[in-house]
């Protein structure tokens, strides 16, 4: 009988459904319960508030050690949001004696830390935008970013910072850079890593946060030249932290010119790109082995499927009643399916829509679409 994994995250639905599709039993945990991720699961436990877009530790401990207590899950994965939470991470049996599947709270401080995240690119001449731990005489054009954070909410602009103030503690002064958004797919095994392939993010501003994550479409293709340095430099950055199991790393590409902005140290949410490749499977060989999948080539093969993913933001304060639920629940491209009766602000992701097809231009247009017709339906909503 395959093992029960605990996936744990903001959002936990796309680990779930990928560690239910590659054999493990499920246990989710995360802050909305939505119907789908409660579909792909036998058990789901909350992290927090809704509305607070944050976990909170004391939610995580609670539910970790009700799970401990059971005894019959045999261990949990940290996705997204747990960056600026490494105490969770601190050790191998986890905060309430359930093992850890996924990077310890030391590589992820080391990765999340300003100064010495850029001295490593630095030192292995991987290019970045120009960061300052102080704010620059002039802030224009230049950002304040959390590395604790994620999701693109954690940046802002640095407006307003007199010169030569100290950037928060995991704060970090980066100058603003031109480019499409995109990033890297990859499962590591500590002295190494594969690119899965490569995905073009999609952004919306949220008010001062212009750079809020919304989706993805990938793989899509990149220049071979550029495809394989970004894909060399996750390789070498991979041994130089010791990251384990899957990953992504963010950066920026401009015609043949790309800058890394970040690495997350856990499983990311263009996972749901890469169902062929069994990434989860793939993620607790790398994290209890140590090593990857046999024939796993180190860089992405050219692109024969593409996903589309887009988060559909509350356009307005809405309630979702239960007809409207029921209609978000029977389109088959609807997902983070939320029920009846829950409450949004505006500006709060309410369910994401996807899309797919042989090409990249193709799924973005039919994504675009299907994200149009949602932001139809909720307008319905009281």
């Amino acid at each position: 009988m395959a093992p029960t994994l605990a996936v744990a995250g903001v959002s936990a639905r796309a680990m779930a459904e990928a560690a239910a599709r590659d054999g493990f039993g499920v246990v989710a945990l995360d802050l909305f319960g939505d119907v789908d991720t409660c579909r792909a699961a036998s058990r789901w436990l909350p992290l927090g508030e809704p509305g607070a877009l944050r976990i909170d530790p004391g939610c995580t401990r609670a539910a970790l050690r009700l799970l401990a207590q059971h005894g019959d899950v045999a261990g949990w994965v940290p996705g997204p949001g747990f960056e600026g939470l490494p105490s969770l991470l601190e050790d191998d049996d986890g905060p309430a004696g359930l093992p850890l599947i996924g990077n310890p709270a030391d590589v992820v401080r080391a990765v999340r830390d300003p100064q010495g995240f850029f001295a490593t690119l630095a030192a292995l001449g991987v290019p970045h935008p120009p960061v300052s731990p102080v704010s620059p005489p002039d802030p224009s054009g230049w950002l304040l970013k959390d590395l604790g954070g994620c999701g693109g909410w954690q940046v802002r602009p640095a407006h307003g910072a007199p010169a030569g103030r100290p950037a928060p503690p995991r704060h970090v002064y980066q100058q603003l850079a031109h480019g499409r958004p995109m990033s890297a797919t990859f499962i590591a095994d500590a002295r190494g890593a594969a690119v899965l392939g490569f995905n073009a993010q999609i952004v919306q501003p949220m008010g001062e946060r212009r750079w809020v994550f919304a989706g993805l479409v990938g793989p899509v293709p990149l220049p071979g030249e550029v495809a394989g340095a970004v894909a060399d430099a996750v390789d070498r950055l991979a041994g130089a932290f010791g990251l384990r199991g899957l990953g992504s790393l963010d950066f920026l590409l401009d015609g043949r010119r790309w800058q890394v902005l970040e690495i997350n140290p856990r499983p990311p949410a263009s996972l749901a790109c890469y169902a062929d490749a069994a990434p989860m499977a793939a993620h607790v060989q790398a994290c209890a082995q140590g090593t990857l999948p046999a024939g796993l080539p180190r860089r992405p093969d050219a692109p024969r499927h593409v996903e589309g993913h887009r988060i559909v933001f509350a356009p307005r304060a809405l309630r979702l009643g239960a007809e409207l639920a029921g209609t978000l629940a029977d389109r088959a491209d609807t997902h983070d399916l939320p029920c009846a009766g829950a409450r949004f602000a505006a500006g709060e992701p309410v369910c994401s829509v996807s899309a797919g097809g042989a090409d990249a231009a193709g799924v973005r247009q039919r994504l675009a679409a299907a994200h149009t017709h949602l932001l139809d339906l909720l307008e319905t909503a009281s």
